[in-house]
């Protein structure tokens, strides 16, 4: 402990001892009030005089330490985006040379009349309902040049195979350093088993040591410079209270939909949406070993001479009565965002997340003095995100058609408009355009239905944009592009249920559309990949249906034989409705490879890991580096996941984007 801190805390105890009650609420209200305890009677004891200086040294020097956390999370986030703009750089860099390359290889090879004109085969994205993801009566079948049968037996257990199943690819000769790195890159990748018993998804290794990171960061901030004796149990108490308000930015930095991480780093929101929750599981962590600490330190580590009155006296007490409040109210957030809570009251998740976070701040604020700028930082933050930008700035009005799909159990919304160009402000540079001015591929809106009632007025659903993004007007031309909204709703429960009784009776609804939000990392993965591979499992296909747009429609002249493959696996035939046939043959004319295996529900589930295995295989002896996006269900992700994971590990190119269903 250095000299400062205890020249604070002897000056601080005289304060004390010289203040007319003796009291330390006078003087410490932040640690002081929690015990209330001090002797009224004037302290002259050396031995006792030497534990209270001891005593506020380390509350003092705690505060210090903890506070510094912050500059701990900034250092990390200045790394991240160091990061991630120096990949981006060299991305784009890399982007710009293959256009070049490709250009010049055209003027220096004019085009053969057996090879198609991969820039003339754009196809408009303009036209009719039925032109977007709709209605189909007509069959799907698999492309051509796909891998072999993709079709699992019923009774094959994904879970019981090794990481790529039966069929692994040959390994690439590598050197010692190579080696390590792809092992390294492997085991990063690589995504566990399922928790038993309660069949929780666990994340990629990657994810988990940066979890991990966060945590023995926070607990280095807790222990360091702190004490381990039993009398000194009311500084430990006190600074895991201190961990979770320094912790309380971050928190609702994470759950704003417009902040500054997602534009440094280019994490979407959905990735750190996953952060945030569990930096709030470790903050109700923090809150719970606080409470415990200070009532164990009543009940058995005070001394003597510092304890005034029973249990009850002490839980009667106004500041402990007020840390109760905050402690209930933050419990009961965590309990209620559990996935299992909000998959089946997502409507009631919403409510209580809004309004137990609101009780929570007050009962913080009156608590705990030195939270106080940590409550205000957060409550600006959440007025900031909810009131100005959500409801002003990147929210819109939109007549929508309404229909329900073949299966009887999904919705469409789409809508239509023009898009001119206009001069791009500040804030549309920093945190993207509103709906109005467009959107790009895997982007995601919040939805908003006034017409379904009153409990669904201030209630936001995120859904994913499952049509092609429209593309950018040019400078000076006067010409818009038409821009095609199509959202692929699925009826559960709640909002998506009660969307889909309006949907029976009703053509159109209006709604309040508030985005789009999203990243282009894995678009920027694919145009630097000479393979791009798609798995979509179920709606899915609403995810990687508008990247395959794009990269066939609009970024062709990166990769003019870029080739890529699309795998959808549906349970239903009638699930085929969600995609038309006629998107299907147009990508097949653009020269996309498609698979789309018997439905789950009559064969079982395909074999998506010798699928990924036997592309990595073909393409890897002529070093054609290879990029991945899935999106599906949790089983699916994961298997698809260790496959790639496997397949690094062997030395093959491959890159990986997972997108994860559910918030």
């Amino acid at each position: 402990m250095n000299n400062s801190v205890a020249h604070t805390a002897n000056e601080l105890l005289n304060a004390i001892l010289q203040s007319p009650s003796g009291s330390w609420g006078d003087i410490l209200p932040s640690s002081g009030d929690s015990i209330n305890t001090a002797e009224r009677r004037p302290i002259t004891d050396p031995d006792k005089l030497k534990f209270l200086r001891e005593i506020i040294a380390l509350l003092l020097n705690g505060r210090r330490i903890c506070a510094s956390f912050n500059l701990t999370v900034l250092a990390t986030l200045a790394i991240l985006t160091a990061i991630h703009w120096q990949l981006k750089f060299r991305s784009r860099r890399q982007i710009k040379r293959l256009v070049k390359e490709t250009a010049d290889a055209s003027k220096a090879s004019p085009q053969t009349p057996d090879k198609p004109n991969n820039h003339n085969r754009h196809l408009s994205i303009e036209g009719s309902r039925d032109e977007l993801p709709s209605s189909s009566s007509s069959s799907l079948r698999t492309g051509s040049r796909s891998p072999r049968q993709v079709v699992k037996p019923e009774n094959h257990d994904i879970e019981r195979q090794p990481l790529l199943g039966h069929q692994l690819p040959a390994r690439v000769p590598l050197g010692v350093w190579r080696t390590i790195r792809c092992t390294v890159r492997s085991w990063l990748m690589y995504q566990p088993r399922p928790i038993p018993f309660i069949n929780r998804s666990l994340p990629s290794n990657g994810t988990t040591l940066f979890v991990l990171g966060y945590i023995g960061a926070n607990i280095f901030h807790h222990l360091y410079g702190g004490s381990f004796r039993p009398e000194m149990e009311f500084v430990f108490a006190d600074r895991a209270g201190f961990m979770f308000i320094v912790n309380m930015p971050l928190l609702y930095l994470l759950a704003a939909k417009n902040q500054p991480i997602k534009f440094l780093t280019g994490y979407s929101y959905e990735a750190l949406n996953i952060f945030h929750r569990r930096v709030g599981e470790w903050m109700c962590f923090e809150a719970f070993v606080h409470s415990l600490g200070m009532l164990l330190d009543h009940l058995f580590f005070t001394v003597d001479w510092l304890k005034e009155g029973d249990i009850w006296f002490f839980l009667r007490h106004p500041l402990v009565l007020l840390g109760i409040g905050a402690f209930v109210s933050y419990e009961l957030l965590f309990f209620t965002s559990l996935g299992s809570f909000r998959q089946r009251w997502y409507e009631t998740f919403l409510a209580l997340h809004v309004v137990l976070q609101v009780v929570a701040l007050v009962f913080l604020y009156l608590h705990f003095w030195t939270a106080r700028p940590y409550v205000l930082a957060c409550l600006i933050i959440f007025l900031a995100d909810r009131l100005i930008w959500r409801l002003g700035l990147k929210s819109t009005s939109l007549q929508a058609d309404i229909r329900v799909l073949e299966d009887g159990n999904t919705l469409m919304l789409s809508a239509n408009w023009d898009i001119f160009q206009t001069k791009r402000t500040l804030f549309c540079r920093v945190f993207g355009p509103s709906i109005i001015q467009g959107w790009r591929p895997m982007d995601h809106v919040f939805i908003t239905a006034p017409s379904l009632g009153r409990t669904h007025r201030l209630q936001a659903h995120p859904f994913t944009i499952a049509s092609a993004a429209p593309g950018v007007p040019s400078k000076g031309d006067g010409n818009p592009f038409h821009a095609w909204l199509a959202l692929l709703v699925r009826a559960h429960d709640g909002f998506t249920r009660d969307l889909l009784h309006y949907a029976q009776s009703n053509p159109t609804i209006k709604l309040r559309v508030d985005g789009p939000y999203g990243s282009t990392d894995a678009l920027e993965m694919l145009l630097t990949s000479e393979i791009s591979v798609l798995v979509a499992g179920g709606s899915g296909i609403a995810v990687v249906f508008p990247l395959v747009w794009e990269l066939v429609h609009k970024q062709d002249h990166i990769f003019p034989q870029r080739q890529i493959h699309l795998l959808w696996v549906i349970h239903s035939s009638s699930h085929r409705s969600w995609l038309s046939q006629n998107r299907i043959e147009d990508l097949k004319r653009a020269g996309v490879h498609i698979t789309i295996p018997p439905p789950t529900a009559e064969v079982g589930r395909p074999d998506v890991d010798s699928y990924i295995a036997d592309l990595a295989e073909r393409y890897s002896q002529s070093g054609a580096g290879m990029g991945l996006v899935v999106s599906g269900p949790d089983a699916m992700n994961r298997t698809a996941r260790n496959a790639c994971a496997t397949a690094v590990r062997r030395g093959y190119n491959v890159r990986l984007s997972v997108e994860k269903f559910g918030w």
